[in-house]
């Protein structure tokens, strides 16, 4: 039985999150398209494209190496050939130091594909 969409995009942002607490930022970068386009939650400017989001989730890992991402209480909007996650985030970055937000994937179907197209992070304050 083919998963449903839901299970699809919440298998796919479960996958990104192991990858991105590996440091394998070449299979966290799998999830999104080629014109991805997104906001961080700690830089004003827009990201564009996949070597911009690279050098975003690089320059992540270096500031801590140890980090821990984790997604709660994920919720997927499906409408045709777009779906959107919303989430919960909080990252670990060492010890007692620990940031909580709000995330939003919106996912285009490219041919047998899910694929982030744009990304929306914000700090909870």
């Amino acid at each position: 039985m083919a998963k449903s969409v839901r299970g699809q995009i919440l298998h796919l942002e479960r996958e990104q999150v192991r990858a991105i607490n590996r440091g394998d930022v070449r299979g966290a970068l799998k999830l999104f398209d080629q014109g991805f386009v997104g906001f961080s939650s700690t830089k004003h400017q827009r990201i564009r494209g996949l070597g911009a989001l690279r050098k975003t989730f690089d320059y992540y890992l270096k500031q801590a190496p140890k980090l821990a991402y984790h997604l709660e209480q994920p919720h997927v909007s499906v409408s045709g050939g777009t779906a959107v996650a919303t989430f919960y985030w909080s990252v670990q970055l060492g010890r007692g130091h620990k940031i909580h937000g709000r995330g939003t994937h919106v996912f285009s179907k490219q041919r047998k594909e899910w694929k982030v197209v744009h990304e929306h992070f914000s700090r909870a304050h």
